[in-house]
């Protein structure tokens, strides 16, 4: 007869007949395979017998039913040996046929622990201290839970000490821990994931970390000098990942559940985080935190890194100072709101600035700034706060400059229109590829706000309206580099005109297969330098003619 083997936490491996036509599994004590845990539903999944073979339906669970490592809706029919994981617990389908393994032979491979060529998937060794923090963490779970210990209500400081204590009095009376484990390592580790971030802390800590993703509970990866690489860090389970998620969002006012199953929030220092959890995604709760980094980049580590030269930058300042309105473009990850920073910081302290976020990442040192941030809907469907509602407020608070963080939808209609106002210096980033995409990516940009407007009219406000583009590129190797510097002089024939002010010279790879290259300044006089001069500002044009000084082959920021 078939048997289903279980192996749950803390308790003695069991088995159970699957000797009728339908087996339910959850953690309803009706049910003839109960489970318990947090990411264990009431009727989780049911094994279902048809003409002698097994299936396994699940039930429209929130944390999944895995098989083999993949998350399965339904399944089968078994071969036998396949591993099967619900909320933590470990289950083997035994076949009652010659040709499969036995009920004995398969309980041997979950006892041991041991990859069993006589199972058809071989079991997963994983690391010892990782095996035995996953089940000192259920026991954890289930002591805060058993002692009605509201950690919600408690401070920092209490909820830590209270965990920390319990921790100790647990990995103390577990007997059979091994010698070799490092009890001061597990400790700190269970802590983490109790009430921090977990094995993201040690990630988060490491100065030159940029990224961290979390692709499913044992899956982390992170960027390292512009590139990706996968750790060895690894979370005990989802739970433990929706833990956290819950534990950065929550202070916030946000809310992730069901019916809302992605956010966007940040953590204390800054740094953007984006989580998204089942239906949507399939293999567990999913995040990436973009990290805030403690020493901003400035344009002097960004001349350093040969991401720009010293004259690119005497360019923006003037620009700046001069009440330019500037888009900063580029795809993901090339350096947006770092860039968007430091020309930020160009504008004199005497002005008042508003700045307009998805999430606060700009760090401003100016005495005159209000910094405003959007917000989403609640949990009843109200209350959201979009980023166009904010520049709207914006201009009703007498900002001298007004900086959004991206613009990506309707609100760019609003900046437009407020560049062309009387609201000169304003800034703003968008995704775009070149320049000439950023004009485009505008135009769309703007019939997002509703309006019957028609093409000739937007591109002539955008013409009228935008002064500069700085488009930043991402190369292969990693490096960030300023690729072009833009200027709009206007609007003819039914198109935005424009010109390069500098660009990026691209002539190869080095050995390292690192971008190498050079800026050179098109040796042309920006109209807007033109008009400078004639109310009166000197300018020195040396450094728009011939080859930037300082350009260096592709380097790391």
């Amino acid at each position: 007869m078939h048997k289903v083997l279980v192996n749950s936490p803390q308790q003695a491996l069991r088995e159970v007949l699957l000797d009728v036509g339908e087996i339910q599994v959850g953690k309803d004590p009706a049910s003839q395979v109960v489970l318990s845990g947090w990411n264990v539903a009431r009727q989780h999944a049911q094994f279902l017998l048809h003409d002698e073979e097994v299936f396994l339906q699940d039930q429209g669970s929130l944390f999944g039913t895995w098989v083999d490592g993949h998350r399965v809706t339904r399944f089968g029919p078994f071969k036998g040996g396949e591993e099967i994981i619900i909320g933590g617990h470990t289950l083997v389908v035994s076949l009652d046929s010659a040709l499969q393994p036995t009920s004995a032979e398969a309980r041997d491979a979950l006892e041991d622990g041991e990859s069993s060529r006589r199972l058809a998937v071989p079991l997963l060794v994983e690391d010892p201290l990782l095996r035995w923090r996953r089940s000192l963490h259920r026991t954890l779970l289930q002591q805060l839970d058993n002692r009605r210990i509201d950690t919600a209500q408690m401070k920092d400081e209490e909820l830590r000490s209270n965990i920390r204590a319990l921790v100790s009095e647990i990995i103390r009376d577990t007997r059979d821990l091994p010698e070799d484990i490092d009890r001061t390592l597990l400790a700190q580790q269970l802590l983490d994931e109790a009430i921090g971030l977990g094995p993201l802390e040690v990630l988060l800590k490491d100065d030159s970390v940029t990224e961290v993703m979390v692709n499913r509970f044992d899956e982390i990866w992170v960027e390292r000098a512009g590139r990706l690489e996968r750790t060895s860090v690894a979370f005990t389970s989802n739970v433990a990942v929706l833990g956290a998620i819950e534990r950065i969002v929550t202070p916030l006012g946000r809310r992730i559940d069901e019916s809302s199953p992605m956010v966007d929030a940040r953590l204390k220092d800054g740094s953007r985080v984006n989580a998204i959890i089942p239906p949507l995604a399939l293999r567990g709760p999913s995040m990436t935190i973009r990290k805030f980094p403690k020493n901003r980049m400035g344009h002097e580590g960004m001349i350093k890194t040969g991401s720009i030269t010293a004259p690119m930058v005497e360019f923006m300042r003037i620009a700046v100072e001069e009440k330019l309105n500037i888009i900063v473009s580029g795809g993901t990850g090339t350096g947006k709101t770092t860039l968007l920073n430091m020309v930020s910081n160009f504008i004199p302290d005497n002005e008042r600035i508003v700045t307009i976020e998805d999430a606060a990442e700009l760090s401003l040192s100016q005495p005159n700034l209000v910094s405003l941030e959007s917000r989403p809907a609640n949990i009843e469907g109200k209350g959201a706060i979009a980023i166009r509602d904010l520049v709207r407020n914006s201009l009703r608070m007498r900002p001298d400059r007004i900086v959004v963080g991206e613009c990506r939808g309707g609100e760019a209609l609003d900046m437009l229109q407020a560049m062309n106002t009387g609201h000169d210096g304003s800034l703003t980033t968008l995704h775009s590829n070149s320049p000439r995409d950023a004009m485009s990516r505008l135009e769309v940009l703007v019939t997002m706000a509703g309006m019957n407007i028609p093409v000739s009219a937007i591109r002539e406000q955008i013409a009228s309206a935008v002064d500069l583009i700085i488009q930043l590129t991402r190369f292969p190797c990693g490096s960030r580099k300023v690729t072009q510097i833009t200027e709009i002089t206007g609007f003819a024939d039914g198109m935005i005109h424009m010109q390069d002010v500098y660009s990026f010279k691209k002539t190869g790879v080095d050995a390292d297969f690192r971008t190498v290259g050079h800026f050179a300044a098109a040796g042309t006089v920006p109209e807007f330098f033109t008009r400078l001069q004639e109310h009166g500002l000197k300018l020195d044009l040396d450094f728009l003619f011939g080859d930037a000084p300082g350009s260096q082959p592709g380097a790391h920021p």
